[in-house]
C-alpha cells in the first residue's frame, strides 16, 4: 500500500527504528488492515488482543479506547502537558531492553532517531560526551573502561538517540541487555 504514514514529530522515523512494520495484521482499535502496524510497547491495564495501525496512534483513539500509553512519562520532567501527552499517548514507542524513556532538551521531548553503536554515535559527540557523563554517574569512574564501554556498544550495550527538536542536539543514553 503506498499511503503515507503519519507524521510524528517526537518519533519521525519509525520504520526505521522498527516501531512499524508492513503488515496484513488488522488494526485492534479501528479493525482496518492498513498495510502498516505498531509492534514496540504499549502499556494498558486493560486486555488487548492485537496491535495497532500508526493513524489510530496518531489520533490518540488507540491510547483513549484502551486507557494506555505507548511510552512511559519517565524522563519527560519539565515539558508541557501537551508535549507530554503527545509522546506517551500520540506517539509511536520504541524496542528496548530495558523500559524506553524519552529524553528532554530545550524544555521539550527530544525526537527518537534510534538504536545506535560507536560509530554512528561518533558524528555526535555531544551524545557521546553525555554517555561518557551517565556512565561516571553510574559509578564507572576509570576512564578506559568508559572507553571500552563506548567503543564497544552493540555488544549487550547500545544507545538509544535523541535529537532535540528546539535547538538540534543529539542526546544519547545507554540501554543494556
Amino acid at each position: 500500500m503506498s499511503v503515507d504514514l503519519p507524521f510524528f514529530r517526537y518519533h519521525p522515523d519509525p520504520l526505521a527504528s522498527g516501531s512499524i512494520s508492513a503488515s496484513a495484521e488488522s488494526c485492534a482499535c479501528c479493525g482496518r488492515s492498513t498495510g502498516w502496524i505498531y509492534t514496540a510497547t504499549f502499556y494498558s491495564a486493560h486486555e488487548v488482543s492485537g496491535r495497532f495501525c500508526p493513524w489510530c496512534i496518531a489520533d490518540g483513539s488507540a491510547a483513549d479506547r484502551f486507557e494506555g500509553e505507548f511510552t512511559d512519562s519517565y524522563g519527560l520532567d519539565g515539558v508541557s502537558d501537551d508535549v507530554l501527552h503527545e509522546v506517551t499517548r500520540r506517539t509511536p514507542g520504541f524496542h528496548a531492553w530495558q523500559d524506553p524513556h524519552w529524553l528532554v532538551h530545550c524544555h521539550d521531548a527530544g525526537a527518537f532517531v534510534g538504536e545506535f553503536g560507536y560509530t554512528e554515535l561518533a558524528e555526535h559527540p555531544e551524545a557521546l560526551d553525555q554517555l561518557r557523563a551517565d556512565l561516571r554517574m553510574d559509578g564507572c569512574h576509570d576512564e578506559s573502561q568508559v572507553e571500552r564501554l563506548l567503543t564497544h556498544l552493540g555488544d549487550g550495550m547500545t544507545a538509544m538517540l535523541f535529537r532535540c527538536t528546539d535547538c538540534g542536539v543529539h542526546l544519547a543514553y545507554a540501554d543494556a541487555s
